[in-house]
């Protein structure tokens, strides 16, 4: 009986003992999982060298598949190529918040740098259950822009038909596209991507097929920014590979377009280097919300060795009237208004954090 009592014992000892080591080995590996890392707020990329994509849609599974998928495709699509900026565009009931984590364990996974990120909510994608469509913006091996870049800003046509087709919209936003290239002395073969924000996706197999007649090699993406617009809208934003260079940089409003004292219509870019900033979002509504927002926008800028006065392209997203007009005028607090960047201003329908009013982010000259 001693002997039984005394094994008894023993097993009961090893037992603990090997219940305490895989309780702290379990600990110790929760302890070692690491918080996702967070996006850059900026960073440079030489002009002569970006390559720009577009995901495919897809209406394969939820946000979080359909987030990977798109990044798988566009790591093989851009081959070599290191993508330094994503900008998401995300429909649906979805979590927001999940693209940036995504992103973030996708390439700290690959063990690659990561890209500065944007995240804007629209109100549809052209494919039925397409919850996200991602463009990116890729240095490439070798030069394939030798003279630079041109940022054209979205060019916008408007109606009272909030609910129409816009494929007239858009015939009218792509000729004033169409002129501003001209102008700029760049060719539509030139093209790298276009993106056109519209009211209404109901004819877009009309509108993807006049915009592809146009720039048959350029990346294409086309969404509805917002689900229940107040009016029929098409504008079309486009990047193009410069024909001649250009002294460092020049914003500038070509022939038959509209020269407004708020942006230029254009700004050509020969500078060696640009900055591409992620979006900083405006948490609350009021002004002091705003003016936050675009001071973390220029340290983002200061610590790539940029400023607001080299700013070339402004893209914001608002989420409602009242705020683009707030923007609208804050920004010249900060931007140069005599030179003021070639820049996309319209409505969207939501951003990662609930309290935030709009985001902005922005294409600029580094001075090293």
């Amino acid at each position: 009986m001693r002997c039984l009592a005394l094994l008894a014992a023993l097993f009961y000892f090893v037992a603990e003992a090997s219940f305490a080591k895989k309780k702290k080995t379990e600990e110790e590996l929760t302890q070692k999982l690491e918080i996702p890392k967070d996006p850059p707020s900026a960073v440079t990329a030489e002009t002569n060298r970006l390559v720009f994509h577009v995901s495919p849609l897809s209406g394969k599974g939820l946000l979080s598949q359909q987030v990977r998928d798109a990044l798988k495709a566009l790591v093989k699509s851009n081959g070599g190529a290191s993508i330094v900026k994503l900008r998401a565009f995300v429909a649906g009931s979805g979590d927001l918040r999940r693209v940036q984590a995504i992103v973030s364990e996708t390439f700290t996974e690959r063990k690659v740098a990561l890209p500065a990120l944007s995240v804007v909510q629209v109100g549809g994608l052209p494919f039925e259950a397409a919850q996200v469509v991602i463009e990116s913006i890729a240095v490439a091996k070798k030069e394939v822009n030798p003279h630079g870049l041109l940022f054209v800003s979205g060019q916008a046509s408007l109606n009272d038909n909030p609910i129409g087709p816009v494929a007239s919209l858009v015939q009218l936003s792509a000729d004033s596209l169409n002129r501003a290239i001209a102008g700029s002395g760049a060719a539509l073969k030139d093209v790298l991507r276009v993106t056109c924000f519209v009211s209404s996706l109901q004819d877009i197999a009309e509108v993807r097929s006049k915009i592809r007649s146009y720039y048959p090699t350029g990346a294409l993406n086309v969404v509805q920014a917002q689900r229940a617009p107040m009016r029929g809208i098409s504008e079309c934003e486009a990047v193009v590979r410069l024909p001649k260079a250009v002294d460092g940089v020049e914003l500038g409003n070509p022939g038959g377009l509209t020269a407004s004292p708020n942006y230029s219509q254009v700004a050509a870019v020969s500078a060696p280097k640009v900055a591409l900033t992620g979006t900083q979002s405006a948490y609350g509504f009021a002004d002091g919300d705003a003016r936050l927002a675009f001071q973390r926008l220029g340290k983002a800028l200061e610590a790539v060795g940029s400023s607001f006065g080299d700013v070339v392209m402004s893209s914001i997203y608002p989420l409602s009237t009242s705020i683009r007009d707030q923007v609208s005028k804050i920004r010249f607090e900060f931007y140069d208004r005599k030179r003021p960047p070639a820049s996309t201003v319209l409505l969207f329908e939501g951003l990662p954090s609930m309290d935030a009013g709009f985001a902005v982010d922005v294409v600029a000259i580094p001075k090293k």
